[in-house]
């Protein structure tokens, strides 16, 4: 079967729903999203939103903290473009009806009603929260807008194979090189691929932690966005920026839960499980070090002592402000019989966000034409090579919205697609051995976390890369074998990830940001 629209929204976290209302505006939109709405990395987010809010604050500060943080990758003239725009993305927030923490009383003064944190990297309090689940609050604000919107319509529970291209010219070589026109998209429940056509495409599919074996994303997290567009032929960059959060929980029974870098800007001491506070031996900032620099250094706390895990201590803080402030991570933690008022929160680090993706321009234009990419799938040149804590969301928000312009622009010109080639399964038959995919990509997910973790050497890197190429071909061959479900597309993308995540770690030949090599310890000289 076959549906067309105006744009194609693929992924439901706050860029997806936010570029699907700034199209809505213009142009029919469908989103199509692989799981539920609310299954995105977005609704996880505990921490907030960047933004430049306080009277004592300056676009300029923001912008030197994302540019020393991204360790000489940024692009300076995209991160003036989203920092500068980011009061504004709050305002459209709030106008929306999103709540967050607001200062009481005296405080509050005239203004500045907003209640703003600190985290690691930052020189100042510009992290707007809504307690410790800001993502909450931003995904049901959008999603009450989108929902409500006669334009949008939302398909869940079906999942992008693969993109469609055009062909070029008339000629055998021009065929599939034309603009993206869609994509082919699995209806998980009835086993079959459906033809989606639209004159413009968004990627908001996400991050990809789910290729390693610890990580704080949710299970959706397999880079096919990614994965898709690499296929299609646009440009990929900075995959070996992986960024793991210093702060996850370790219990044997919890799976993925983030414990907010917004603790330690408000406190939070890591040590050692005999008490010893360590940080300031790794940098001067202590616990509001940057992540890459945290995450290392309870890393190398881990490897020289052979403990399974740290301990961040918050237990100085009052009990009633810590439960106001932290409702949802005093309750999980609660749940595994840990009271974070009275005694410290066991932690590892674990791979929380991708820095690299499809390169494109601030307002989403990729190097393929008819295909944007906002948030986690792209490469703006706003991270560089490590993200300023709470600028993932605030990437995403704002250049959704700067997306509009150029999509309008595109949709002028941009005729409906009439015509794809259908979905053709060839001779494949249905999996009589799904063990094959589950065991694939366990071993595929320890293997990255072995050997393209947070220290890594070229001899690991290596051995990596001939795993992951063997692998890759046994994939390959179930792929073509077997009918598409969706354990075989995640394992097939985030085997591609993989791949692509070495093949960048290979050849930096230097420690940059997240990427640390062990015999490359030190940083090349710029230009």
């Amino acid at each position: 079967m076959m549906e067309r629209q105006d744009v194609l929204v693929l992924g439901s976290g706050a860029a997806g729903l936010a570029a699907a209302l700034e199209a809505a505006a213009f142009a029919d939109v469908t989103i199509l999203t692989k799981a539920q709405p609310d299954a995105s990395a977005t609704a996880w987010a505990q921490g907030g939103v960047a933004a430049v809010l306080d009277p004592g604050d300056t676009f300029g500060d923001h912008i030197a903290d994302t540019l020393r943080t991204g360790a000489g990758l940024c692009d300076p003239a995209v991160v003036e473009a989203i920092v500068t725009e980011g009061p504004g993305r709050i305002a459209a927030l709030r106008q929306l009806g999103a709540r967050f923490n607001e200062l009481e009383g005296e405080a509050a003064g005239v203004k500045a009603s907003l209640a703003l944190t600190r985290e690691g990297g930052h020189s100042a309090r510009r992290i707007v929260y809504m307690g410790d689940h800001t993502g909450q609050e931003i995904h049901r604000v959008l999603w009450e807008a989108v929902r409500a919107h006669p334009r949008i319509r939302l398909v869940s529970n079906v999942m992008a194979v693969d993109f469609i291209r055009a062909d070029a010219g008339r000629s055998a070589a021009s065929r599939g090189q034309g603009p993206v026109i869609g994509v082919y998209g699995l209806d998980e429940a009835k086993g079959t691929v459906r033809t989606y056509l639209a004159r413009a495409t968004v990627v908001a599919t996400g991050g990809a932690g789910k290729v390693y074996r610890y990580t704080s994303n949710p299970d959706v997290a397999t880079g096919d966005g990614i994965a898709m567009a690499h296929r299609a032929g646009a440009c990929i960059e900075n995959m070996e920026f992986f960024q793991f959060h210093p702060t996850c929980l370790y219990h044997p029974q919890a799976k993925n839960f983030l414990v907010s870098e917004a603790l330690r800007g408000e406190g939070a001491i890591l040590r050692l499980p005999t008490g010893e506070a360590f940080m300031q031996r790794y940098d001067p900032a202590g616990e509001l070090a940057p992540r890459d620099v945290v995450a290392r250094a309870i890393d190398s706390e881990l490897k020289r002592l052979g403990i399974d895990y740290v301990l961040l201590d918050i237990t100085h803080k009052p009990a009633p402000w810590l439960k106001e402030r932290f409702p949802t991570i005093y309750a999980r933690c609660l749940d595994f019989g840990i009271d974070i008022t009275q005694e410290p929160i066991p932690v590892v680090p674990a791979a929380h966000y991708l820095c690299g993706g499809i390169k494109c321009t601030a307002d989403g234009q990729t190097t393929v034409p008819g295909l944007w990419a906002i948030g986690e799938a792209a490469s703006t040149g706003l991270h560089g090579a490590n993200r300023l804590a709470s600028n993932s969301l605030l990437e995403g928000l704002v250049c959704a919205h700067l997306a509009g312009k150029p999509l309008k622009d595109w949709l002028q010109t941009a005729p409906l697609p009439s015509h794809a080639p259908a979905w053709d399964p060839g001779s494949a038959v249905p999996s009589d051995e799904a063990v094959i995919v589950h065991h694939n990509w366990d071993e595929l997910r320890l293997c990255m976390w072995n050997y393209v973790g947070i220290v890594r050497s070229t001899k690991r890197l290596e051995r990596a890369k001939r795993r992951i190429d063997m692998l890759e071909q046994e994939i390959r061959a179930y792929y073509w074998e077997h009918l598409v479900t969706r354990d075989l597309l995640e394992l097939r993308n985030i085997a591609l990830i993989a791949r692509l995540i070495v093949d960048c770690a290979v050849s930096r030949r230097e420690s940059r940001g997240l990427h640390y090599m062990m015999d490359y310890p030190l940083s090349r000289p710029a230009g």
